[in-house]
């Protein structure tokens, strides 16, 4: 009674092991394909473009130091901008999701607006998605050494303004969708200014202007 009780155990550890091994290498099989379906396919990053932008306001003032005191008043960039940013997939086989995407515009490496969220997304194979988000920032200090190349771009007549795009994106091939990546979109846009505001600060030349650019963008995933 013993030996044959050790002998149906024995049976069922074995195929438990079998059960396990054929789980087992079934996970891997699937593994293997979508790694190698991943490896053929090579999913490219999409392309960005700064379409146009309209300026509402965009003012620039640097007022130097008050009468009552010798402590500088900050410099300060007041905008209201809305841009067209349009997005191409280049992949013939692969779509693409974009998920918490927040625009922003940039100045000399500071941020002079606050982050406008994107819609969610999603890009077929060879298609193009296009966003229209408004830019806004009231009165936002910027450092203090910007003073100088503030009176730079009031000579050269514009001041150059980089429309910024951050958030996470996933891959789509067939019915597998990737984990998220993150990505960095970076549209250079000069803006035309007129100093019409003394020496005090400058501003756009009129109540609204649109400037067409097409401006390719770099992208990093």
């Amino acid at each position: 009674m013993t030996k044959e009780c050790d002998f149906h155990g024995d049976e069922r550890r074995q195929l438990i092991r079998r059960i396990f091994a054929a789980i087992l290498s079934f996970i891997i099989l699937i593994l293997f394909v979508i790694f190698l379906i991943w490896i053929i396919l090579r999913p490219t990053k999409p392309r960005f473009i700064l379409q146009d932008a309209t300026v509402f306001a965009f003012n620039l003032s640097s007022t130097g130091e008050t009468p009552s005191s010798t402590t500088p008043t900050p410099n300060t960039i007041t905008l209201t901008i809305q841009v067209t940013l349009s997005s191409f997939n280049p992949n013939s086989k692969i779509g693409i999701y974009y998920h918490k995407l927040d625009a922003y515009a940039s100045y000399r490496g500071q941020q002079i607006s606050l982050a406008t969220e994107l819609p969610q997304t999603y890009q077929g194979h060879r298609d193009v998605a296009v966003w229209s988000p408004i830019l806004y920032g009231a009165a936002v200090p910027v450092s203090p050494y910007l003073s100088e190349i503030l009176r730079q771009d009031q000579t050269s007549g514009g001041v150059l303004v980089n429309v910024k795009v951050n958030g996470r994106v996933k891959w789509k091939v067939g019915t597998w969708v990737s984990g998220r990546y993150h990505i960095d979109v970076n549209c250079p846009a000069f803006i035309k200014v007129a100093g019409d505001k003394g020496d005090d600060g400058f501003g756009v030349s009129a109540p609204v202007v649109k400037f067409q650019f097409l401006q390719s963008c770099v992208v990093d995933v």
